[in-house]
């Protein structure tokens, strides 16, 4: 086989794995999407469910919300990573042995693209990413407040007495 073919082969693989790459990433993403869809609907039929010391279901609902919105964001900016990676770091420089660069042109247009500040898809799944951790924030803290200042009433009635009443 001859260099360029080889080349030439190796350029093709390499392409094919990362375009299966970026579909690994949307069915990821798709599986954030779900897990948010599903947390969110747990949270409105579970509201009324409280467990022990008023722990109630909102409040771990809206803590595996926030997680998962952490656990999504934290996927994104590593997919972007690895697949801009792949675009600069090897299918350019396999680009280099050919006449015709497309991946290359590719890259270049999608960064000029940016540019624009026009939003990207990834960008749109970060501000849902957001969003929805300062929803789930809002509710475990509304959750929670309560349950510290319930703490917070019971230390001091313990403390108040032995400092000679304050």
């Amino acid at each position: 086989m001859e260099k360029n073919e080889l080349i030439f082969n190796e350029y093709k693989l390499y392409v094919e794995q990362k375009e299966n790459f970026i579909n690994r990433n949307f069915l990821t993403n798709r599986f954030y999407m779900v897990m948010f869809i599903i947390v969110i609907f747990a949270l409105i039929y579970t509201s009324n469910i409280v467990f022990i010391e008023k722990i109630s279901a909102t409040l771990i609902f809206s803590l595996v919300g926030l997680n998962i919105c952490i656990l999504w964001w934290m996927n994104i900016d590593s997919y972007n990573t690895l697949i801009k990676i792949k675009y600069s770091d090897v299918i350019e420089k396999l680009e280099e042995n050919f006449p015709v660069k497309p991946v290359f042109d590719e890259f270049k247009g999608i960064q000029e693209y940016k540019k624009k500040k026009i939003f990207m898809f990834s960008d749109i799944q970060k501000l849902i990413t957001i969003i929805g951790a300062v929803f789930f924030f809002a509710i475990m803290l509304s959750e929670i407040s309560p349950i510290l200042m319930n703490f917070i009433s019971k230390i001091w009635n313990i403390l108040a007495p032995a400092k000679g009443g304050i």
